[in-house]
């Protein structure tokens, strides 16, 4: 289990790679007893529980698939896994505030299946016309992730095309970063795909962002 020490080493870890080129890749950040919990949570759930993810907010929020076609649904701290994610996420988020003075208020996330085929096409985080969230967090829970399985998330700079990161969707890895700064897709996959995709938030949208 990890420590009290350890979990602060792996929180400067995400600190400074945020704070340096603005996202970072984070291999075993959570324990494999706490990936099989979260899945365990996510099996209960039940099929209706589970909707079409959409794109845009509040009445701009619709559903598109050919953006994207996975289904999620919220974390509500309404069992002990979920309550012991969001407790790991409010000491990154007390520690991201700490170092980085980001003013992060809340974190919100949910959970995401992409069955066999699923995608989501190029886009940003952050919302048109909003800048409440600041900073990305995904976390998969896929086991014996295979190369041939797809899936991979695909990481872009702000202005360009050329691909900055390709990441295999293996359990208990995390990637973070600046929401309004890295463009990202998800290919289809091959097989069924499990995260949780989560945002740190701000109060003000006309805050000035971190810079990378």
């Amino acid at each position: 289990m990890n420590t009290e020490l350890q979990l602060e080493q792996t929180f400067d870890e995400v600190v400074d790679a945020i704070a340096g080129p603005g996202i970072g890749i984070f291999p075993g950040f959570l324990e494999g007893a706490q990936v099989a919990a979260l899945r365990q949570d996510f099996a209960n759930l039940p099929p209706w529980q589970l909707t079409p993810a959409g794109i845009g907010r509040e009445q701009d929020h619709h559903t598109n698939e050919r953006i994207r076609t996975d289904k999620t649904r919220w974390l509500e701290g309404d069992s002990p896994a979920q309550r012991g994610y969001l407790a790991l996420m409010a000491g990154l988020q007390r520690q991201m505030n700490r170092q980085l003075f980001m003013g992060l208020k809340d974190y919100e996330c949910h959970y995401a299946r992409y069955d066999e085929g699923d995608f989501y096409k190029k886009h940003l985080d952050a919302f048109r016309g909003r800048g409440n969230r600041r900073l990305t967090t995904v976390v998969y829970l896929n086991e014996h992730w295979q190369p041939d399985d797809g899936g991979e998330l695909l990481v872009y700079p702000e202005k360009g095309k050329e691909i900055l990161y390709r990441v295999r969707p293996e359990a208990g890895t995390l990637v973070c970063f600046l929401s309004e700064q890295f463009p990202h897709e998800v290919l289809p996959a091959r097989r069924e795909r499990l995260s949780i995709a989560g945002w740190f938030r701000i109060d003000d949208p006309l805050a000035p962002a971190l810079q990378p």
